[in-house]
């Protein structure tokens, strides 16, 4: 079993900034892909941002500029760092993790989802 753990969610003003963490626990041989999609309300899931093993990183185009993924390997944490917030971020955060419980099994795993809301 794998538990990924969400933290750091919230209300924030526009132009403010919020840190989203997301913690992998249980049987865990290697993670490969960690990454954060949001959903808004009468929208479907979208990607926002990715980090592979590399440290290699995606974004959506529209957050490129404004947040920042990391990763922790010791702590099997991916982070968030979200700027310049506007309210089209107003979302559900959820984390994506894409891992090998034992060599050879792969599974994808989400969160449980963080409220992110922004006012304008």
């Amino acid at each position: 079993q794998v538990q990924l753990v969400e933290s750091g969610g919230g209300l924030v003003e526009a132009g403010g900034s919020l840190r989203l963490s997301c913690a992998a626990s249980g049987s865990i041989f290697r993670i490969n892909v960690m990454g954060w999609y949001r959903q808004a309300p009468g929208k479907q899931r979208e990607l926002v941002a990715a980090i592979n093993t590399g440290g290699n990183t995606n974004y959506a185009d529209s957050v490129k500029g404004r947040f920042t993924i990391s990763r922790d390997n010791a702590k099997n944490t991916v982070y968030l760092q979200m700027n310049s917030l506007k309210p089209e971020d107003t979302a559900v955060y959820y984390c994506n993790v894409d891992l090998h419980v034992v060599p050879g099994l792969r599974s994808v795993y989400w969160g449980q989802g963080t409220q992110v809301t922004v006012s304008s």
